[in-house]
Order: structure tokens, then C-alpha cells, then sequence
């Protein structure tokens, strides 16, 4: 990948319109880009949760793991991916995957540039500046929003009301898959436990 690759996502940030467009139309846009973004978010939220000072950091040490915040992390993102491509594909949209998963990803380039500078600034800070800490927390997380907001709105080409929609369906939808793939497991196991069960029985009676 070349140089403008890598300076791309900054343009998409300070223009969204502008870059979520030429993303599109103009094939400005990479995967791997969005990819690389996608890890650095999770390296950034590892390095907040547990480096974070002690006056915003409310996370026990001992129960810290990194797999489980990569997995949150990585999971919801690939969720919302798929989610929205499939609502978006019964809705009329002009969206292809992986146009989702870039703009997804160049959507999350604020919390990214914010969440280690912060983190590092944290350990400084005194109780009456931590408002500032959860402020900019707060703005970049409405940035990334915005940015999502567009992104979504451009790929599909929608007008701004059925981006509302879309996004909200796309939550459902979300929570849908969550709540089957929670129940599939659950049935899975117990299905395990009876035919484990049954062999425990059939041991001990031979």
C-alpha cells in the first residue's frame, strides 16, 4: 500500500463527506487500512483498561484479560459489519461488505488517536481534571459516531432518515444474532452434558 493510503483515513476525519465519497467512487479506501485501525483500537482499549490512572480506572487487575478485551472489541465490530450489510441488502443499498468495513473502520480512527494520549495523561491528572478526562472520551466518541453516521449514509446512498433506520435496524438485528447464538451455545452445551451424562451412567453400570 502506498503513502496516501495511510494518510487517507486523517482526510476521511476532517472530511467526511468529502472522504466517505471518494472512498467509494474513487477506491481511495483499503480493508487493510481498516484493519490495521481495527487492531490499534484494540491495543488501545488493552493499554486504557489497564494503565489508565487510578482516579478513572475502576477495573480490578486481577480479573484483567486481554483476550477478552480484544474479543469485545473485534466481535461487535465484525457484528455490526454483517448486521448492517444484511438489513442494507433487504433495504435497497448500494453498500458492497467491504465498503462497511471500511467505513466502520475509518470511523473509529478518533477514539483510536484519542485513547492513548489520554491513558498517558490519565496517571497526571487530579480529581477536579478528571470532567476533562470522560469530555474528551465523550467527544470522540460522538466524532466516531458522526463519522459511522456519514459513512453508512454515503456508502448506501441514503438520505439521512433512512440512515436512522438502517443503523437502528441494524442494532436489532445485533442483538438478534446475540440472543440466537447465545441460546444455540447454550443448547450445544446442555445437549454435551446429557450425552456426557448418559456415558458416566453407562460406565459405572458396565
Amino acid at each position: 500500500m502506498k503513502l496516501e493510503h495511510y494518510k487517507f483515513p486523517f482526510h476521511v476525519i476532517l472530511h467526511p463527506f468529502d472522504g466517505f465519497w471518494d472512498m467509494k467512487y474513487e477506491g481511495k479506501g483499503k480493508v487493510g487500512i481498516a484493519m490495521i485501525i481495527l487492531s490499534l483500537l484494540v491495543l488501545s482499549v488493552i493499554v486504557q483498561r489497564q494503565f489508565s490512572g487510578f482516579l478513572v480506572n475502576f477495573n480490578d487487575p486481577r480479573y484483567l484479560n486481554s483476550l477478552d478485551d480484544m474479543q469485545f472489541t473485534v466481535l461487535p465490530f465484525f457484528l455490526f459489519c454483517i448486521a448492517n450489510w444484511s438489513i442494507t441488502t433487504l433495504m435497497e443499498g448500494e453498500g458492497k461488505f467491504g465498503e462497511i468495513v471500511m467505513a466502520t473502520g475509518y470511523a473509529l480512527l478518533p477514539i483510536v488517536i484519542v485513547n492513548l494520549p489520554l491513558t498517558f495523561v490519565s496517571r497526571f491528572m487530579t480529581m477536579e481534571e478528571t470532567p476533562f478526562y470522560y469530555l474528551i472520551n465523550s467527544f470522540a466518541a460522538i466524532w466516531f459516531c458522526f463519522l459511522l453516521f456519514v459513512g453508512i449514509m454515503t456508502v448506501h446512498q441514503y438520505t439521512p432518515a433512512r440512515t436512522l433506520i438502517t443503523l437502528g435496524l441494524t442494532v436489532v438485528a445485533m442483538g438478534i444474532v446475540v440472543f440466537l447464538a447465545s441460546l444455540a451455545f447454550s443448547m450445544t452445551m446442555q445437549i454435551y452434558y446429557f450425552i456426557a451424562n448418559i456415558y458416566r451412567e453407562l460406565i459405572f453400570r458396565m
